[in-house]
C-alpha cells in the first residue's frame, strides 16, 4: 500500500501567517505539521510516500524533509498541485505514482494519537472499495458526517447545518484504483472544489466503503483554534510519555 500526504491549500483561516509560508510547514508543539501525517502512514508500515503540495513555498517541503531521513526513509516523492481546485483534484496527481496499488490518504494538517495500523491492514483484506475513519465529535457540523442507518453510511453530508449524526469523517482514507476513475467523473460543487466527499458517496453507492472509528484524540490543525488545540495536544502526549518514562527508571 502506498502512501499519500495532501498538503496544498492557500490556509486562509490562518493568515496572516500562511502568506508567508505553507500551513502545513508552521508548528504544532515542536515539530512542522506535515511530520505528524507522514509518522502516521511510517507508524502503519507504509513506506512509499508522496506528498502533494502547492503554492509558492513548495520549495521549503524539499529542504525540510529531504528524502524523508527523519522518519527512516530512503525516499520521498513530491507532487505539484496548480491551482486550488479542491483535496480529490490534489489526489489526482498521484495516479502515476500509485501504480494500480492500494492507497492510504491523509490530509497534511490532521494529527492523531493512535495508530492506522489496524484499519490498514482490515482494509489490505478488503477485496474492493473505500474505507475511512470516524470519530465522535462536539462539532460534526465542521466536517463531512456521515448519515447513518444502524451501523451502515447511507450517505455523507458536508458540512451540514444540522448533522445527521455526532460522527466526523476524518482525513484518513483509504482506496483502491477505481478511485482516480471515480475523480473523473466529478463535478465541481458549489465553492468550485472537487471534494472527496464525492468520491466517498459514491463508493457508498457501489456498496463498496466500509468505516471503523478511529481511537485515541484526533485533530485538524487548519483554524487558529484547531491549531492551538493541536498544540497542546501533542504536548500533553509528549510529557506523558515522559513521565511515564522517567517514572519506569526510578522503579527500576
Amino acid at each position: 500500500m502506498k502512501g499519500i500526504v495532501l498538503a496544498g491549500g492557500t490556509g486562509s483561516r490562518l493568515h496572516p501567517l500562511t502568506r508567508v509560508t505553507n500551513k502545513h510547514l508552521l508548528p504544532v508543539y515542536d515539530k512542522p505539521m506535515i511530520y505528524y501525517p507522514i509518522q502516521t502512514l511510517v507508524d502503519a508500515g507504509i513506506r512509499d510516500i508522496l506528498i502533494v503540495t502547492g503554492g509558492n513555498n513548495a520549495g521549503d517541503f524539499l529542504r525540510l524533509l529531504k528524502n524523508g531521513k527523519d522518519f527512516g526513509l530512503q525516499m520521498l516523492n513530491f507532487a505539484y498541485q496548480e491551482g486550488e481546485a479542491g483535496i480529490a483534484d490534489a489526489l489526482r496527481l498521484a495516479q502515476t505514482f500509485t501504480r494500480g496499488e492500494k492507497v492510504c490518504v491523509i490530509l497534511g494538517d490532521n494529527i492523531i494519537q493512535g495508530s492506522i495500523r489496524a484499519a490498514k491492514e482490515a482494509f489490505e483484506c478488503q477485496e474492493l472499495g473505500a474505507k475511512i475513519l470516524l470519530k465522535n465529535v462536539a462539532d460534526p457540523e465542521r466536517f463531512g458526517c456521515p448519515v447513518l442507518d444502524g451501523n451502515r453510511i447511507v450517505r455523507i453530508e458536508e458540512k451540514p447545518k444540522n448533522p445527521a449524526s455526532s460522527y466526523a469523517v476524518t482525513g484518513i482514507y483509504f482506496y483502491d484504483w477505481t478511485v482516480f476513475s471515480r475523480i473523473r467523473t466529478l463535478k465541481p460543487s458549489g465553492r468550485g472544489e472537487y471534494e472527496i466527499t464525492d468520491i466517498n458517496n459514491s463508493y457508498i453507492e457501489d456498496g463498496q466503503l466500509t468505516y471503523d472509528v478511529l481511537d485515541g484524540w484526533w485533530t485538524d490543525a487548519g483554524t487558529f483554534e484547531s491549531l492551538w488545540h493541536a498544540s497542546n495536544l501533542v504536548r500533553d502526549h509528549v510529557m506523558n510519555a515522559v513521565e511515564h518514562a522517567m517514572a519506569a527508571e526510578v522503579g527500576r
